[in-house]
């Protein structure tokens, strides 16, 4: 593609245009090469075709990439405002608000102290769907409790002066805490269509706690469905071993950092981290168990074979796509907007060590293309959202937020 940079004078704004009218790749249905060139950590076959490495896409239609900010610190989680704006969770704890011009509001206080080190911090966040009237928003954070630290999810008003969260109230802990680590903490939260909340907990990376992830009996490894009030959501499935929690959605995750909602069929879908390959997309169905840390497509870090180093098992799900070697998906979001209409119900997925945001094209629940945007700006992508303008918002470790839009 051939990038056209509009320089703005007296402006901090980078622009970068994307326009390749000689491409016909994404409206007319032409495939290219995999994205993925790089040999595989693993020699582990697929359960069906298309399962990784699937054809590329190329959008066609001409957009445009702009750096709003790079002011923010350690940004993690990205929402949208009723008006336009943009609320920001940064790792450290706390919130910012930014404009749509890339004006970055001071610091939001008044929030329960996060533990910033390794992996948590202050993660995911939603806002309530009535939040125009009751200005409510949730969160997930990482915790000290007695014990060690755990995924913790929390709600709170913010004030009129938007300046502090009053009277924030801690209404779920996924048990158990960990005593030693501070990693895989998952972190993501939404809405469902019934005003509940999906929370994605990670199994916490130890070898001692890994286990728990099939375990219902424990909140790890989890997506857990609740209440505004941390309970057990109505409705939830019912896991037939003695003692499970009730709160539980599905199991058998290794450190879930994406949620989001398909806006045509509802379905939930989820991206996970896997270790040395095995990064994984799953369509959530209630009940599930997808398998970590039985089956994956990955192997240790060190090379070593996980388990008995299979990747399918009855009674097991099977990710409808995944990675090897990783991109490590974090946050993401279904597009419904009408300003690229060839991005229609595609998912966008933030990758850090992958440094881009990869559109997944999805039909009858299998992925049919690949691409990845931004690859050009060498910085790990955190979160992404849609604003109300029908624009993509994504945020950086680094500090950036970039504004993807038509040209």
């Amino acid at each position: 593609m051939k990038l056209h940079y509009l320089m703005i004078a007296s402006s901090m704004l980078l622009i970068n245009c994307v326009n390749d009218p000689d491409d016909n790749g994404g409206n007319n249905g032409e495939t290219f090469p995999p994205v993925e060139t790089n040999p595989a950590n693993t020699n582990y076959a697929p359960a069906f075709a298309g399962q990784t490495r699937i054809n590329a896409v190329k959008t066609t239609t001409p957009y445009q990439k702009t750096i709003l900010t790079s002011a923010l610190t350690s940004p993690w989680g990205i929402t949208g405002l009723p008006d336009g704006r943009l609320l920001i969770t940064q790792k450290t704890g706390t919130m910012r608000i930014v404009t749509s011009t890339g004006t970055v509001g001071n610091p939001i206080t008044g929030l329960p102290a996060v533990n910033s080190t390794g992996q948590g911090g202050l993660l995911g966040l939603c806002l309530d769907p009535q939040f125009s009237s009751n200005r409510m928003v949730y969160w997930v954070f990482s915790e000290n409790v007695a014990g060690g630290t755990l995924t913790a999810v929390a709600k709170g008003r913010l004030s009129n002066s938007e300046t502090t969260i009053e009277n924030p109230t801690v209404i779920y802990r996924a048990n158990p805490s960990a005593s030693t680590g501070n990693l895989h903490y998952g972190g993501r939260i939404l809405f469902d269509s019934t005003g509940n909340l999906f929370v994605s907990t990670g199994e916490r990376s130890d070898l001692s706690t890994r286990p728990l992830a099939q375990s219902v009996t424990a909140a790890i490894g989890k997506i857990v469905r609740i209440t505004k009030d941390g309970q057990p959501a109505p409705g939830n499935p019912t896991f037939s071993q003695s003692g499970a929690l009730p709160e539980l959605y599905s199991i058998g995750h290794r450190n879930p950092q994406g949620l989001a909602i398909h806006p045509v069929t509802g379905d939930l879908y989820q991206g996970e981290h896997g270790p040395r390959g095995g990064d994984e997309i799953n369509r959530i169905q209630a009940g599930a168990n997808y398998g970590w840390p039985t089956i994956t497509y990955g192997i240790e870090y060190s090379g070593a074979v996980i388990g008995n180093g299979i990747q399918q098992q009855t009674g097991m799900q099977q990710p409808i796509y995944y990675w090897d070697p990783v991109i490590s998906p974090s946050g993401m979001t279904f597009y419904k907007g009408n300003n690229m209409p060839e991005w229609q119900n595609n998912l966008f997925i933030g990758s850090l060590s992958g440094m881009h945001i990869a559109r997944l094209v999805i039909e009858n629940n299998k992925v049919v293309g690949e691409e990845r945007l931004l690859a050009d700006e060498n910085q790990r992508f955190r979160d992404v959202t849609q604003g109300t303008d029908n624009a993509l918002y994504a945020i950086t470790d680094a500090g950036r937020l970039y504004k993807i839009n038509k040209q």
